[in-house]
């Protein structure tokens, strides 16, 4: 064989190499890309909603939730459930899931619009049912939902700690604690209605890390729901600094965000009074992110802060429920629990 040939033969051999590992590193990046684990997301893409059928002031809230307003509006239950409607048409839209029950007249159940209080579920395939510090809110735990919860969430095991309400000792679901289904981090500033006790069991059980501390809102007075003051997505977290008065307590929260991996995007005092720590990371069936929160929120928000929520990508969800955030004292977050498939 000449030498001509086997020069031939070799830059043959060298073009189909080169073809076949271009061809190997496409297909690898085009995995990589589209099947991205779903469990690498802080986030689900369906949700349950219940509607504000029997929605006003609620009195046995009202003493720890100060922003709550009893206001004299004729109609607040149909405004309520006018805002409702528009959300979840808002969110069905954007390609959320997003499961509808209607609330029962008997027992009453005021604020049944924010079920995310009284129940969650987890990838794992439990469902945590929690102590509810009012009265009226424990009555919430109506078999209709839980049937909506059953058919859309096949559980394999239940949490049940509402035997913690003949104590006096409280958890309301993830209000009271911000989870980083992730990294199992459970962040939660304790209150009356958020009890150290109850979460240290909840963790242990779920197997989480608890981060707790104490939050003020500008009054001085303990907030009494975590996810007022703070939300944690997949890549960044909101967190109202000034709500943390102990130094030590504020660098041991924004070092375990940081170490999570979390850009944190700090709020005001007066931002977080207008919701803007009341937001919820959702994704599509595609993956695509989305941070929702009430129009009330991200009209408080400065453009640095939006730039920095929607640096990679991320889509903002505004929605617009001014009667549900001033009678109910809760914002939009509060209004969607979170359904996690078995394994997600």
């Amino acid at each position: 064989m000449n030498e001509k040939l086997l020069k031939d033969i070799y830059k043959d051999m060298k073009k189909q190499l080169i073809l076949a590992l271009i061809i190997f590193l496409l297909c690898a990046c085009k995995k990589e890309t589209l099947e991205l684990p779903v469990s690498e997301f802080n986030s689900t893409s369906s949700v349950l909603m219940v509607m504000p059928n029997n929605f006003t002031y609620n009195p046995e809230t009202a003493g720890s939730n100060p922003f709550m307003h009893d206001i004299p509006l004729d109609s607040v239950t149909e405004y309520a459930m006018a805002e409702f409607n528009n959300a979840v048409n808002i969110l069905r839209e954007h390609g959320i899931e997003v499961h509808v029950v209607e609330d029962t007249p008997d027992p009453n159940t005021p604020d049944a619009v924010f079920p995310n209080n009284w129940f969650s579920t987890h990838s794992d395939g439990t469902l945590v049912l929690y102590p509810m510090c009012a009265p009226n809110r424990r009555d919430e735990r109506k078999q209709s939902v839980l049937d909506t919860i059953k058919a859309n969430f096949a559980y394999t095991k239940c949490l049940n700690l509402t035997h913690y309400e003949q104590d006096d000792l409280f958890l309301e679901g993830t209000g009271s604690m911000v989870l980083d289904r992730i990294n199992k981090v459970a962040y939660a500033c304790l209150s009356p209605r958020t009890s150290k006790k109850v979460l240290d069991d909840f963790c242990s059980e779920m197997g989480y890390k608890a981060v707790f501390f104490n939050a003020v809102d500008g009054n001085g007075q303990p907030i009494y729901h975590t996810n007022v003051m703070m939300a944690v997505g997949t890549d960044i977290a909101i967190l109202c600094e000034q709500s943390i008065p102990d130094e030590q307590e504020l660098k041991m929260v924004k070092t375990e965000l940081f170490e999570s991996g979390k850009t944190i995007i700090n709020i005001s005092l007066s931002q977080m009074t207008n919701f803007a720590g009341n937001m919820l990371e959702l994704h599509d069936k595609n993956g695509k992110m989305f941070i929702v929160m009430s129009e009330t929120a991200r009209k408080s928000l400065n453009d640095d802060q939006i730039d920095r929520i929607t640096l990679n990508g991320t889509e903002i969800i505004s929605i617009d429920i001014p009667i549900i955030e001033i009678v109910g004292g809760g914002s939009i977050r509060c209004m969607m629990a979170e359904l996690y498939t078995i394994g997600q």
